[in-house]
């Protein structure tokens, strides 16, 4: 049986796996700067992130876009 390939960029790959690199590598203040949402600014960590993050479309959506484009250039 043949297994079909994807082209989406982020399948198998979890909301936690995004956000744990984008910490890894910019850190939360630079989140915050580069994407204006509050749990990237105020008091911020994975877990509440991911909270928000799974309710707000909109914000999501910029939190996968930057994870492509990041992604794309290493």
């Amino acid at each position: 049986m043949e297994q079909k390939q994807t082209k989406d960029p982020l399948h198998g790959i979890t909301l936690q796996q995004i956000l744990e690199v984008l910490v890894a590598t910019y850190s939360f203040k630079t989140l915050g700067e580069q994407i204006k949402i509050n749990c990237f600014i105020e008091n911020p960590s994975i877990k509440s992130s991911l909270v928000f993050l799974r309710k707000t479309d909109w914000a999501r959506k910029k939190v996968e876009n930057l994870y492509i484009k990041t992604m794309s250039k290493l």
